[in-house]
């Protein structure tokens, strides 16, 4: 992927991490309250960083680097969110091996390559057992991130899963090929 200019100006994922968690001291994390003062932050989050983008283009008219710098915007919302789940809606205290988990990127979107409207293609990788802990945090990631606007496709599979599936399925074995680590646990998506 190519290097992206000022990212800052595209998402402070830092800014907006300090808003969340004031957020979570104003509110309870679980309660619709929070999700209600959540939802607006991330959409406006996501509207001036594709508006950014946009502006670039329209500035140099490159499609590459709008494609990488989408890329870069929906990875930092996807991380933000995966962060606001396992930190401050459902945290684990004392997680056992099997409460692992693990988003990868996969097909164009795993190549850092985001169109315009195309879809985010996700992988949530979890060790040998699907818990209620990631089923959660799965489940609340969708969420937003489809309240958000995005449209998504996603798989859970382990990474045994993951190797059996794309023996039988070549579109499966592309887009595993073209896999992403984002966020959550490394070892995991290494071991894929």
């Amino acid at each position: 992927m190519d290097k992206i200019p000022n990212q800052r100006a595209i998402i402070d994922r830092k800014k907006i991490v300090a808003c969340i968690a004031e957020l979570a001291e104003e509110h309870n994390p679980e309660s619709f309250e929070f999700r209600g003062a959540l939802l607006p932050l991330l959409k406006t989050a996501l509207a001036d960083g594709q508006a950014e983008i946009k502006r670039r283009f329209m500035e140099n008219n490159k499609g590459r680097p709008s494609m990488h710098a989408a890329s870069f915007l929906v990875d930092q919302m996807i991380r933000t969110i995966y962060d606001v789940a396992t930190v401050h809606v459902y945290p684990l205290s004392n997680p056992t091996p099997e409460e692992k988990l693990s988003l990868m990127a996969v097909g164009g979107y795993g190549r850092g390559e985001l169109a315009p409207f195309s879809d985010v293609d996700l992988l949530f990788l979890f060790p040998y057992k699907q818990t209620s802990w990631s089923e959660q945090i799965i489940e609340y990631c969708l969420y937003l991130l489809w309240d958000l606007g995005l449209k998504v496709g996603h798989a859970t599979r382990t990474p045994d899963e993951c190797i059996r599936l794309a023996k039988k399925d070549i579109t499966i074995q592309t887009a595993l090929l073209e896999a992403r680590y984002l966020w959550g646990d490394q070892d995991l998506a290494q071991e894929m």
